[in-house]
């Protein structure tokens, strides 16, 4: 039972965590425009695709070897490997120490394309990660209250609110959003034609 609980926990996280993503790339129409939208602000860099020795791209295998390498990840083996409803895609999510409070590693079709580090914000705070990244990789392309984010066309990287480090492999996540868009429109097909019936 507890397992079936932690199972969902992590679906639902997950899935939350793809809606967010997808809500910062995607306008929605139902947000009011009191809320501020990004604007961009400077050219960019090349952002790294790896941290410490994760790099996106890698496959769930080299990532467990480099999760069980790392002190600053306390990773348990499968306990923390997690199948994802959607068809391809799994998360591992470990505990971190340090710096690190908690991180995830989101696969499709067995490569790591999103890595998510949340920090514990007693032990670092939201400017100094800003700084070190903007001192690295200049000014961010999008800014908005609730991050910053950079880009180069094949990796997005950001900082989020509550503190938190994410890198996004662009093409795989394009890839995603317009299957979802095709998804969402066939479902929007299929009910127009139902409504029809009556």
């Amino acid at each position: 039972m507890q397992y079936a609980r932690t199972y969902i926990s992590v679906v639902f996280f997950a899935a939350m965590c793809m809606r967010a993503a997808f809500a910062q790339e995607i306008p929605s129409p139902s947000v009011p425009s009191s809320v501020s939208t990004p604007t961009p602000t400077g050219t960019q860099a090349v952002i790294p695709r790896q941290f410490r020795e994760l790099s996106l791209g890698m496959g769930m295998d080299e990532v467990k070897a480099a999760l069980s390498a790392d002190s600053l990840f306390e990773y348990r083996g499968e306990a923390d490997v997690s199948l994802l409803p959607r068809p391809n895609e799994s998360l591992i999510e470990v505990s971190g120490s340090s710096y690190v409070r908690r991180a995830f590693f989101q696969f499709y079709e067995g490569k790591l394309f999103i890595m998510i580090f949340f920090m514990d914000e007693s032990k670092i705070d939201h400017y100094s990660v800003y700084t070190s990244i903007r001192g690295k990789y200049g000014a961010p392309a999008w800014l908005s209250p609730s991050e910053s984010v950079w880009t180069d066309g094949s990796t997005r990287m950001s900082v989020e609110r509550p503190l938190a480090v994410k890198y996004v492999d662009s093409a795989t996540f394009e890839a995603l959003k317009a299957k979802g868009q095709k998804e969402e429109s066939w479902e929007s097909i299929l009910r127009s034609d139902f409504l029809d019936d009556f």
